[in-house]
């Protein structure tokens, strides 16, 4: 798989903050992605 540039990574930041989430909930969606690790995951994400 190949990973994102920053480029890619800044306009996945202010996409989501478009949208209205906040950077708390960016950065745990960003670490989920990254580890899978479940204590980052979204509440409510299925």
């Amino acid at each position: 798989m190949d990973e994102m540039n920053m480029t890619e990574t800044v306009r996945l930041i202010l996409d989501l903050r478009a949208k209205g989430w906040n950077d708390t909930d960016i950065i745990n969606h960003i670490l989920f992605i990254v580890t899978g690790e479940e204590k980052y995951k979204a509440k409510g994400a299925e």
